[in-house]
């Protein structure tokens, strides 16, 4: 293929200057004003002009976005590539406001109509990537999009159900579905867990219509499939009952209808897991043991072991329960596989052999409760056990956490939902801190932790040291845990700590740090410091932070140090302990219906300025994020015409 020329000189010109901002500033500036004919220099041109704008955003320069005129200007271009190029950049745009999205929206609304299938499938995906943050601003392409449900290209028809999802509104919800269910039978697994990620969001978005999403989620989940569409939609259900209080039992008897039939081993297990985490907390908990034990006499010896788990979870946690279950669990003595068995006959030496002798709360924890030390690094201290004459030490394991390592924190993941999920109750990321906390002798006095935060990073991406802090909040403590990270192979720290400078913040004071012994290359580690505030009193201010370690040379090849090292310090970026930190989100299902049972007195009412805001959606947005509450019943989404709002918000308040 033969390069046109104009494409060529501006690829070449922007590469020579590509280090000099300035220089590719310019460059563009003349470019824009004069007349690029290539098409395909003009989409070049269109991505070096994004990347500017975005440049200019990324270092404050506010104001009118340079540039903005000319790819609007591009919309009307007689190229479809050169305007779809437009139309992309302009939505993918930093902070991009209502005002600057129309015209785009506009253009691509027209080519949703295009008989030419590839315009169609692009102007779809990029109204579905803008739906995930301006949903408001694609509706008015809904009608356009409904006719592409039945489009012959079936990447289309998803991509065109998938935006109908993000954008429709509840009073659609139940048209949509029966859309959905025709269209389901047509298309292959890989497009149906786009369409079921797509439903648990809106079901989440729209908590009261839970009953007829899960029975979408349930109809489906009966139908042919492979794993991980199964899977998919399993993780959904999951996700919906741990969310939405109200559809709990409801899920619960969808799970224990579909491992009736279940083929895929893995499914069974983890539901039969989590219903015995749910389903003693029930309002009848006995309607779930027949499909349990089921699973006994019906499944391979896989299943029915935990099968026997959970019926003897039933057992600890419903005392009315407890002669029943010790009756199935004698007769599980039998089995014909010595795990199935062994299980039995653990529960049932805890249990009682006549099913009425009380069980304490030290065997519940052994048998079900969640190990003391995480289990990476329980798995490290099996493998570097040697068999001898001493025991293996379950203490001598390390209960740190280890934080991510620095090529996965780079890497952006999805964040884990359903039976892929831990468990919020056991295994969470605030129960590993909670372990932590309470295995340092220092911070063992601070009573219950309240919450943990969301990791604060204070250091730039790719510099040296990659530190972050995560703060802990006790009735009368805080806790900062910094995770570092050393990222210069040819160097080791040693004696790694935190020096705090809390002289912005009075009513917290300083009482004890636990400095990091040894921080080699690419190997995470934490260093923490404790501080003392009024019990009860959600006490705000601003910590600077600097890191101070002895650094050594060490020989690559060996990792032995080459010298005794030198005293050296980094500054950190400062940390801020806000009201947002005293406060843990709260879903509420019905949350007018809460509002109203609330007593008046507990009603406070006042206004507050937020300074200039692009739009009514930052502002809202603005407010969300500064009281770190959670939005209820979708009214986190603003419409683009609106002139006010209302956010309903809750949380549950560090008192």
């Amino acid at each position: 293929m033969v390069q046109p020329v104009s494409e060529g000189i501006l690829t070449d010109s922007a590469y020579i200057r590509q280090n000099d901002r300035l220089a590719v500033s310019k460059l563009v500036g003349t470019l824009t004003r004069g007349a690029v004919r290539s098409p395909l220099a003009q989409c070049l041109l269109i991505r070096y002009t994004s990347q500017i704008i975005r440049d200019m955003s990324n270092h404050g320069q506010s104001g009118e976005r340079p540039f903005y005129d000319f790819l609007e200007s591009c919309l009307r271009h007689k190229a479809e590539m050169v305007i779809l190029e437009a139309a992309r950049a302009i939505t993918e745009l930093d902070g991009v406001t209502s005002r600057e999205l129309t015209p785009a929206i506009t253009v691509l609304q027209l080519f949703l109509s295009s008989p030419k299938p590839v315009l169609r499938f692009a102007a779809v995906r990029t109204l579905n990537k803008v739906a995930m943050t301006h949903p408001m601003a694609v509706t008015n392409c809904n009608i356009d999009m409904e006719s592409l449900i039945s489009d012959q290209n079936r990447s289309i028809a998803t991509l065109a159900i998938t935006t109908l999802l993000k954008t429709g509104n509840e009073s659609s919800v139940e048209r949509l579905m029966k859309q959905i269910t025709n269209f389901m039978s047509d298309i292959a697994d890989e497009f149906k867990i786009v369409v079921v990620d797509a439903i648990r969001s809106l079901c989440l978005k729209f908590p009261l219509k839970y009953r007829s999403l899960m029975n979408f989620l349930s109809n489906i989940l009966r139908e042919e499939g492979g794993f991980e569409y199964k899977r998919a939609i399993v993780d959904s259900i999951v996700t919906i009952i741990r969310d939405i209080p109200d559809a709990k039992e409801n899920g619960l008897l969808h799970l224990c209808e579909f491992i009736e039939d279940c083929e895929f081993t893995y499914l069974s297990t983890q539901i039969l897991h989590f219903l015995g985490i749910e389903g003693p907390n029930t309002s009848d908990p006995s309607k779930y043991i027949r499909y349990i034990y089921n699973r006994v006499h019906l499944e391979n010896a896989t299943v029915r072991a935990a099968a026997v788990c959970t019926l003897a979870k039933f057992g600890f946690m419903v005392e009315a329960l407890k002669p029943r279950i010790t009756v199935l669990l004698k007769r599980c003595i039998y089995d014909s596989d010595d795990e199935v068995r062994d299980r039995a006959t653990l529960f049932l030496s805890v249990l009682g052999n006549d099913g009425l002798v009380g069980t304490d709360n030290d065997s519940i924890s052994f048998l079900f409760g969640s190990l003391e030390a995480p289990l990476v690094n329980m798995e490290t201290s099996l493998k570097n056990y040697e068999p001898s004459e001493e025991a293996f030490d379950v203490d001598s394991v390390p209960k740190e956490v280890k934080s991510q390592p620095l090529a996965e924190k780079k890497a952006k993941g999805k964040k884990p939902t359903g039976l892929g999920a831990p468990p919020p109750a056991l295994v969470s990321g605030f129960d590993a801190y909670e372990r932590i906390l309470s295995s340092i002798p220092e911070f063992a006095t601070f009573g219950k932790l309240f919450k943990s935060s969301s990791p604060v990073e204070l250091t730039e991406a790719e510099t040296e040291y990659s530190v972050n802090v995560v703060k802990h909040i006790f009735e009368s403590h805080v806790v900062f845990q910094y995770n570092c990270t050393n990222t210069v192979p040819e160097q080791l720290l040693e004696r790694v700590n935190v020096i705090v400078d809390a002289s912005e913040a009075e009513e917290f004071s300083e009482l004890s740090s636990k400095p990091l012994n040894s921080l080699p290359y690419d190997s995470p580690g934490q260093t923490f410091v404790a501080f003392e505030k009024p019990e009860g009193v959600p006490a705000v201010g601003k910590f600077s932070n600097t890191l101070t370690f002895i650094v050594k040379e060490v020989e690559q090849s060996t990792g032995e140090p080459l010298d005794d090292g030198v005293e050296d310090e980094y500054q950190l970026e400062d940390l801020e302990v806000v009201a947002a930190d005293y406060m843990v989100n709260v879903r509420v299902s019905n949350f007018r219906n809460a509002w109203e049972n609330m007593d008046e007195e507990n009603e406070l009412v006042d206004e507050y300025g937020l300074g200039p805001r692009d739009s009514l959606g930052e502002a809202v947005k603005a407010v969300t994020d500064l009281l770190g509450m959670q939005s209820c019943e979708g009214t986190e989404t603003v419409a683009s015409n609106a002139r006010s709002h209302t956010s309903l918000l809750s949380a549950q308040k560090k008192l």
